[in-house]
């Protein structure tokens, strides 16, 4: 096993939950106010343009819509879900009240890229808050739009990624699904100057394994359980 130096980073799974609805501003500030270094959210992008928070293509796993996102205007998403669905523009200004906390915009389409990092650099301070994870053509498209973003290249093989790949993405991360993470993968990642996340544990045992394994950052629904498992060290 590889010995873990130092404690990882608790990254909130699109917010908080189990307490509150996923993707929601009740959600974020939840999780920034239980003191999670990140809040990962997911990103869509409307009709005319504006991302918003939410994980799925259509509004009804969690509103009851069976409307695409991207078939609404913001005003219709917001009619259609009470005001449930925020936009990131709202998630960042909740984040620019916690300025030792960060946000990973988790994107699925090429098309949300551009959007989602005008609004971030309309931001602010809170722009240099913000990273991103998600689909491999979404992160091209955001290394295109921004050649400075810091990526968390997701990853879901056991097959290493390619080395063009590595170095034309140039990803400050790899983000992988917690049950790919071995110490061969640990020293590989090691090997690239890589910080290494992992996703989405959500029970004690395996959140522990990871952080003896020397991951950087552990991503789960049970954030309060994840800071338990950190703050014992892995115990």
């Amino acid at each position: 096993m590889v010995d873990f130096r130092v404690t990882a980073q608790s990254v909130a799974h699109r917010g908080d939950p189990y307490h509150y609805r996923e993707n929601t501003l009740a959600s974020v500030r939840s999780a920034l106010v239980k003191g999670a270094d990140v809040v990962e959210v997911d990103v869509r992008i409307t009709r005319d343009g504006v991302p918003v928070l939410l994980h799925d293509a259509t509004l009804e796993r969690l509103w009851g819509s069976r409307a695409r996102v991207s078939s609404l205007t913001a005003a219709e998403v917001s009619r259609l879900t009470g005001g449930g669905v925020p936009t990131l523009a709202a998630a960042l200004e909740e984040l620019g009240g916690h300025p030792a906390a960060r946000l990973l915009l988790d994107l699925t389409e090429t098309e949300d890229a551009g959007p989602s990092i005008a609004a971030v650099r309309e931001a602010g301070p809170a722009a240099g808050q913000v990273y991103y994870c998600g689909s491999l053509p979404a992160m091209v498209a955001v290394r295109v739009h921004d050649p400075a973003a810091e990526i968390a290249m997701t990853w879901t093989t056991s097959q290493r990624p390619p080395e063009s790949l590595v170095a034309d993405l140039a990803p400050r991360w790899i983000n992988l699904r917690f049950g790919l993470i071995d110490p061969p993968l640990v020293l590989w990642a090691r090997d690239h100057g890589l910080l290494i996340g992992a996703w989405t544990p959500d029970t004690p045992r395996a959140m522990s394994r990871l952080v003896h394994l020397g991951v950087d950052a552990i991503t789960s629904n049970r954030l309060e359980t994840l800071q338990r498992v950190l703050a014992g060290g892995g115990r």
